[in-house]
């Protein structure tokens, strides 16, 4: 079987059509339909869209969910020691999306861990891309879950209801908002201000 030749998604109020090709017939259904892992390839994407796309210069970043492929629609978070918002961000429905969230480098507590990864899958996440630590990270692991950070500390946070949803964030030279899109794999991750095909 010929599968997964070609994967286009086109957003739209939360609603994705997908592009298949299956044994030489092309497909056209709805994403909440697809049940197929998805891949992508960042390095192809980059040399396809080089004027579109910016490379997230973040060294050290390293996976640590169960899906190291993953892409979809930007939600921001700045906080900073205190993982309240994350909480907030991802009992919200994820479909399609990815959470960035900028703890602002600290490794002294993790804003992410086995529970809150629990929560992002049931909620239908993409991922999470942390500028800080997660902890329960062979847990993590093991989760439906894109998920990059610096490391990991068991340490957890404050809950002090700090931070800001949707703010525009700078990291790794790029500025991120809430409505770009993130493509994330192996290699690294790019941004767009459009979904990319």
């Amino acid at each position: 079987m010929e599968l997964l030749l070609n994967a286009i998604e086109i957003a739209g109020n939360n609603f994705r059509i997908s592009l298949f090709k299956v044994d030489g017939i092309a497909l056209k259904l709805p994403s909440f339909l697809i049940v197929i892992a998805m891949t992508i390839a960042t390095a192809d994407l980059y040399d396809q869209h080089q004027a579109k796309v910016q490379v997230l210069d973040f060294i050290g970043l390293k996976d640590f969910g169960g899906k190291p492929q993953f892409w979809g629609k930007v939600k921001t978070l700045k906080c900073y020691e205190d993982n309240t918002l994350v909480r907030t961000a991802l009992a919200e429905n994820g479909k399609g999306k990815v959470l960035v969230v900028d703890g602002g480098g600290s490794t002294r507590h993790a804003l992410l861990g086995d529970m809150l990864g629990e929560l992002a899958v049931k909620n239908g996440w993409e991922g999470i891309v942390i500028n800080g630590m997660v902890r329960d990270s062979v847990a993590l692991l093991k989760l439906n879950l894109g998920v990059k950070a610096l490391g990991t500390n068991p340490a957890k946070t404050e809950k002090t209801n700090q931070g800001i949803l949707d703010a525009r964030l700078r990291i790794g030279g790029v500025s991120i908002q809430s409505g770009d899109w993130l493509y994330a794999d192996e290699d690294g991750i790019l941004l767009s201000k459009e979904v990319l095909s």
